[in-house]
């Protein structure tokens, strides 16, 4: 059903009472909450425009109408707000963004300064936020709603054929995502098993000294900021940060561009150099040369909406709530050391997942996954690319 629905997802859309009870769902507004903002960020001369991400604007743009012409049944007002792009995903957003009165949107380059308010002010009115964005603000608004009283929905990349996504039975999706947030809690280690056409690949994760999190598509609370659609739990390795006590991860991490496989060798939770030959091999070599902090194992992300039928569409934060996904890069946001200042500057900031699924790396098989728990024990959490544990 979900499956069918995904694939006319194209021509649907969300009414008003459907964003109104969406918006009430996910955020559940409470007394005294007065305004929300729904963000998009504009395409510049560095990074032009394109066809999915001006649909998103529309997307967006149409769900602020709708929100507005429903004001009385959600009991919020709901203002566009648009800001330059920042030109990479998780990147800091700018110190200042601007209020959208209706009409066509601007472009980057015809944003007037003066009539410009910062971010500060959009939290300190705003305690809602939805951002329907080209790159993902889900870093920098994870960071401001430790500071401000916020909560934020993060939706990178998202499009017309995900609205599907957004009517499934959340209660369900947030009860497995408990049940893996928990493991994940106990969790003081993962040993997987890739199978790749030149062999076996083996990746052990420390999880020590973390606790995992749960995105299930619920954001009641101020201080939270997660994406939608959702579906996932995750949580960071540890990165080694404790005096005399590294990091154990380490391992070779496979993943597959087109058709080459890229081997990573890790160790102490970094990606230490690329063991594979061929031209995307040596991109990526030459990218951690370049940006070390690019090879840092950021996530580990399980995710459950391909047991209600959803398949990948080519975008990630659709994709990897599907299943398994690893992730490189950026962690402070969850919870890790790693941030802005270990990148060269604010553009080369990056958080980017790897997801393990048949349609996405159809010649990387997830043979097996163990969690190792702090008594000793030994949970199989995955087998042949699915989960072993009970739902």
């Amino acid at each position: 059903m979900a499956s069918s629905r995904l694939e006319a997802g194209m021509s649907e859309q969300l009414s008003g009472p459907e964003l109104v009870a969406l918006v009430q769902r996910v955020f559940q507004p409470q007394p005294g909450e007065r305004a929300m903002a729904i963000l998009v960020d504009l395409p510049d001369a560095r990074v032009p425009d394109d066809a999915n991400w001006a649909a998103r604007r529309d997307i967006a743009a149409a769900w602020a109408a709708e929100l507005v012409a429903h004001r009385a049944e959600l009991g919020l007002d709901t203002h566009l707000v648009v800001y330059p792009n920042v030109h990479t995903n998780n990147g800091d957003l700018p110190e200042r963004a601007w209020l959208h009165a209706g009409g066509p949107l601007p472009s980057s380059e015809s944003l007037d300064p003066a009539a410009s308010i910062t971010f500060a002010e959009i939290y300190a009115t705003h305690p809602i936020l939805i951002a329907l964005t080209k790159f993902s603000a889900t870093a920098p608004l994870k960071l401001a709603a430790k500071k401000h009283p916020i909560r934020a929905a993060t939706m990178p990349g998202f499009r017309a054929d995900m609205i599907p996504a957004l009517r499934l039975d959340y209660t369900e999706v947030n009860r497995r995502v408990e049940i893996l947030k928990d493991l994940l809690d106990r969790a003081e280690g993962a040993d997987f098993r890739f199978d790749t056409p030149s062999g076996p690949c083996d990746l052990h994760l420390d999880l020590r000294h973390r606790t995992g999190h749960a995105s299930g598509g619920l954001l009641p609370k101020p201080g939270v900021a997660g994406n939608l659609p959702s579906g996932e739990a995750y949580i960071v390795p540890y990165e080694g940060e404790i005096a005399g006590d590294p990091s154990r991860t380490s391992g070779v991490m496979p993943v597959q561009f087109g058709a080459e496989i890229v081997r990573y060798r890790i160790a102490q939770n970094k990606a230490l150099e690329v063991l594979s030959e061929g031209p995307k091999s040596r991109e990526e070599a030459a990218l951690l040369a370049r940006e070390p902090a690019y090879g840092n194992i950021a996530e580990l992300g399980l995710g459950v909406l391909a047991a209600f039928g959803v398949k990948p569409i080519g975008e990630i934060l659709l994709d990897e709530k599907l299943g398994l996904h690893l992730a490189f890069g950026r962690s402070d946001h969850f919870g890790g050391q790693v941030g802005p200042r270990d990148f060269s500057g604010p553009e080369a900031v990056i958080h980017i997942d790897r997801v393990y699924v048949p349609e996405t790396q159809p010649d990387v098989k997830v043979a097996s996954v163990d969690l190792t728990l702090a008594d000793g024990s030994t949970v199989a959490l995955m087998r042949d690319g699915e989960y072993a544990v009970g739902f």
